[in-house]
């Protein structure tokens, strides 16, 4: 059985981004380095995909979310304009736009990093494996985003499991969350955990839906209304369709 939920994102991306912009607190900039930390790769993506160089690209990442971390540059967001995902893909395209030119040969961000050398590696490298894929970089943006959900919602799961003690029935269980596999494969994992197949399939069961609960958590706090259903239901729907 799945261990019980764990607190995950208390507040929505909005609320973050208002804090950061309203107040001074540590908590509120944490806040706002865990967002950019989370949507690196999507924006990465972007750039990327806009022709710049891999170093040109993570320069111009960070600088955008240093920039981001600026109170002047949060005065007039608003988050009745429309999604967190929108709100940001528009923030670095303005960004690209008109700060990018004003900097000239001098990097801006200084010495704030968002994400370590190797999860820019990772980026890169998943960036590549991507890279023939036909779409523009709106579209490579959006399937990143869709990405980056899905992985948030995974590691809340194994965080969960891990607050349980359970981390190795996790790494027995994860395959499942991206579809059935056969009989035999089941037998293996009752086999592994000394459970009976029956057990496996219904903890399983049990998983799917708590991580479906998760995606769900994770797509509401990207909208101005997290407590809308039906938008969920809707953002969710279309950033299944992107992968």
């Amino acid at each position: 059985m799945p261990p019980s939920a764990s607190p995950g994102f208390a507040s929505t991306q909005w609320s973050m981004v208002l804090a950061a912009r309203d107040g001074s607190s540590e908590a509120a900039q944490g806040a706002m380095q865990t967002l950019c930390a989370t949507y690196w790769r999507p924006l990465y993506s972007f750039v990327r995909r806009s022709g710049r160089s891999v170093e040109d690209a993570q320069d111009l990442t960070q600088s955008f979310f240093s920039r981001l971390l600026d109170k002047e540059y949060l005065r007039h967001v608003d988050p009745a304009l429309g999604k967190f995902r929108a709100f940001l893909l528009a923030a670095l395209r303005n960004f690209l736009t008109n700060e990018w030119r004003r900097e000239q040969a001098v990097k801006r961000g200084g010495q704030a990093q968002f994400v370590s050398i190797e999860e820019m590696t990772r980026a890169e490298d998943y960036y590549a494996a991507g890279a023939s894929a036909t779409g523009t970089p709106e579209e490579i943006y959006e399937r990143n985003w869709a990405v980056a959900l899905l992985e948030r919602a995974t590691r809340r799961l194994e965080e969960e499991f891990a607050a349980a003690g359970k981390s190795h029935i996790f790494a027995q269980l994860k395959p499942y969350l991206e579809g059935d596999r056969d009989g035999v494969r089941y037998a293996q994992v009752a086999a592994a955990l000394e459970w009976s197949e029956v057990t496996v399939r219904v903890s399983v069961h049990r998983m799917r839906g708590r991580f479906r609960d998760l995606l769900q958590q994770e797509v509401a706090s990207t909208l101005t209304d997290p407590s809308d259903q039906s938008a969920i239901d809707q953002e969710l729907r279309y950033l299944l369709t992107v992968l």
